[in-house]
């Protein structure tokens, strides 16, 4: 990170790993933790955050490689983000209320079936949605080094620091009606090599997750806990409970015989951006385990 933007929050040691922790909100009020979608960063929350300050206690993070967190070497897989959550709800002070959007979705689903004592709600915002995924052979770990050495070399060569935010800007135009996010913040993260090679490495390891997701569902029941599944409707002509996104996300909330699923219109993909009232709403509506 530039030494002329200094982002909010802290550098922590969470089972290891040396990860960027911003901590809003009332430290006796009860913990909700927010997971990015895939090469996401910890402002992506902003907007939501600023509507649960008052009512939680706020631990939003940014996965190795991404945002303001250090680079790991490693591979990411379905088990070793499981694990970071599980270290961070513990660390946060257990049980939780997990947050989770698009491709964090995976991670927070595979926290839930492998350590349930953790969760005390899980919220997914427009999660990715695989059913039909097939494990397939983890080429990531093959591919990540080549890939995390392509982003330093945009770093060294400078090209991150022009296609970074580039990049990030045509994405948001993709996924979300506005960005909110100070430009300086954008320049400081994307500008990165290491943040560019960190995004590609999480886009080769998807289909690895999705796949090893599908694989853990049939060993690990989803416990009786609390489920929520925000679908956004906001570029759909016809959401309706017969298009597929909607399906799938239906069938993502019978996991819990506590799930249930909300439409939420106006709002792209990021809804923590485009509709943090009703992703902050979905939160604070989250009842107790029964």
């Amino acid at each position: 990170m530039p030494a002329q933007v200094t982002p909010p929050g802290e550098l922590i040691s969470v089972a290891g790993d040396r990860l960027h922790l911003v901590v809003d909100g009332r430290t006796d009020a009860p913990p909700v933790l927010l997971s990015s979608g895939l090469g996401g960063a910890w402002f992506d929350w902003l907007p939501t955050v600023d509507l649960l300050r008052g009512r939680h206690r706020v631990i939003n993070f940014d996965r190795p490689g991404l945002g303001a967190s250090p680079p790991l070497r490693s591979a990411p897989t379905l088990r070793a983000e499981a694990a970071r959550l599980a270290a961070l709800a513990r660390w946060a002070g257990r049980p939780v209320i997990v947050a989770a959007h698009s491709y964090a979705a995976f991670h927070a689903e595979a926290l839930a079936r492998t350590c349930p004592d953790l969760v005390a709600g899980l919220i997914l915002v427009d999660p990715s949605c695989e059913s039909a995924a097939r494990p397939r052979p983890h080429l990531s770990r093959v591919v990540c080094p080549v890939l995390r050495a392509v982003g330093r070399l945009a770093g060294a060569s400078g090209a991150a620091r022009l296609l970074g935010p580039w990049s990030r800007t045509q994405f948001m135009r993709r996924i979300s009606h506005h960005d909110p996010v100070p430009p300086a913040f954008v320049r400081a993260v994307y500008g990165r090599g290491s943040v560019v090679g960190a995004a590609l490495v999480e886009n080769v390891a998807y289909r690895e997750m999705a796949g090893d997701l599908i694989r853990l569902r049939r060993s690990r029941p989803f416990p009786e806990i609390p489920l929520t599944v925000l679908t956004a409707v906001g570029d759909m002509r016809s959401p309706d409970h017969g298009h597929p996104w909607v399906e799938c996300h239906r069938r993502l909330a019978w996991m819990s015989p506590y799930g249930r699923q909300v439409t939420i219109a106006g709002g792209r993909h990021l809804l923590q951006t485009d509709r943090p009232d009703a992703v902050a709403e979905a939160i604070t509506e989250m009842g107790p385990r029964r």
